[in-house]
């Protein structure tokens, strides 16, 4: 039986864990962090699972929570340009598709303790690279799911690959009493951008304290949330995030204005660094590690597509482990393994881009009136959410100028029937 270390308990980490357990294979989860640990700590940022990546759970039997967590079955997408009223795009998801979003330290807790359960074995210990030197003896193949400190240093910058990384200035409150849009249910998500705010989402949220909504926002440095102090207090910054949504986005201000803080920790701010590694570390005896998900890729928080993310590379790690059999997880199966998921990963830092840029540059024409009839041609802002689920999906249009104009004389003509 082949022996699989993996080091962090993170979402891609402990995915990977569950799928390679239930193939029988021999897997350790090292963590630094035990369940009630991760269970009553800090807040982490709000990610939303998408419905292909909530089938890629269901499928290790890992979906715990869609009959108690809010279905987001559909998105309202505003663009608010100023001094212009705002493009407001109704968007569902396909055939019946629903995303969910679950507080990190539920679903992180549930699925450590879940993996214990079924047999995998838990260590509780922090980790160095001297460790990962000795563990390199005793382990078929080490996946690291830790990107910072010591261990996130053993992979270095790779500047040969496309990325969309941007610092990020962040801010989040989980809100008790947001106000229902007319009309709709509650468990409509917002998306939302404007040039002087960045990117931001309300979306229904399930936390150990039930189900609530979570406002996030993300910006560039020295942008909207640049006046603030480092650690603000979790009401002053919620006043701060309520204030700029009147100023900027007057729709969302109107849901959260009487809304209230779950508790005294609810609220996150902070900056971050996405960036693209190499996928392969070197330890100081000459062993080799592969990281995986955000220790390689980190997703710019912007596109709100960190777990969609985090699912397809634990499924694309899986395939190739499983499909490799016996022979040794040398250098070339490692770095070929990250290329099989770079086909899919590389798309959505070109969707993080073009959403990073969108205000810095005049958009064509054609785009303008796609979104336009977006708002108008019931179902035709469903495409947004086909790629935001599936990212490949924007380079048949929205990138493509001339697959983007076939499609708006569709939209045309839709509107004129």
């Amino acid at each position: 039986m082949r022996k699989i270390l993996i080091v962090g308990a993170g979402h891609s980490g402990l995915q990977l864990a569950h799928g390679l357990l239930n193939n029988g294979y021999d897997v350790t989860v090292i963590t630094g962090q035990t369940s009630i640990e991760i269970r009553t700590g800090r807040p982490a940022i709000t990610q939303l699972t998408m419905p292909t990546a909530l089938e890629l759970e269901r499928e290790l039997h890992l979906d715990f929570w869609s009959a108690q967590a809010p279905r987001i079955e559909k998105f309202k997408i505003g663009l608010f340009p100023p001094g212009m009223p705002p493009t407001i795009m109704p968007s569902s998801f396909e055939n019946g598709g629903y995303g969910i979003a679950i507080d990190r330290r539920v679903k992180i807790a549930d699925w450590l303790e879940y993996f214990e359960d079924c047999g995998g074995k838990v260590v509780i210990h922090g980790v160095t690279v001297s460790d990962l030197d000795y563990f390199s003896r005793m382990f078929d193949l080490i996946v690291v799911a830790v990107g910072h400190g010591e261990l996130g240093a053993l992979f270095d910058h790779d500047t040969s690959r496309f990325s969309a990384a941007r610092k990020r200035a962040l801010a989040q409150a989980n809100i008790f009493d947001v106000a229902l849009d007319p009309g709709e249910k509650e468990s409509v998500g917002w998306a939302g951008t404007a040039p002087e705010l960045g990117c931001f989402f309300l979306v229904p949220f399930l936390t150990r304290e039930g189900p609530c909504h979570a406002l996030f926002m993300s910006d560039r440095p020295g942008g909207s949330m640049g006046a603030w102090p480092a650690r603000p207090r979790p009401d002053d910054q919620f006043a701060w995030m309520q204030e700029l949504l009147r100023k900027y986005a007057p729709p969302y201000y109107e849901r959260v204005k009487d809304a209230e803080l779950v508790d005294g920790r609810s609220t996150i701010a902070g900056m971050l660094q996405p960036q693209v590694r190499n996928p392969v570390g070197v330890l100081p005896s000459g062993g080799l590690v592969l990281g995986i998900s955000d220790v390689v890729i980190s997703m710019d928080p912007y596109v709100l597509q960190g777990w969609n993310h985090s699912a397809r590379c634990a499924k694309s790690y899986l395939e190739s482990i499983l499909a490799h059999g016996d022979k040794p997880f040398d250098r070339d199966f490692l770095e070929r393994t990250f290329e099989e998921f770079w086909e899919y990963g590389h798309t959505a830092q070109h969707w993080s881009e073009w959403v990073s840029t969108m205000w810095e540059q005049q958009m064509p024409d054609w785009v303008q009136e796609i979104f336009a009839l977006m708002a108008e041609v019931p179902g035709a802002g469903d495409r947004l959410l086909k790629g935001w689920n599936y990212p490949p999906d924007f380079f048949t249009w929205l990138y493509d100028e001339q697959g983007g104009k076939k499609w708006l004389e569709e939209l045309r003509a839709a509107r004129g029937r």
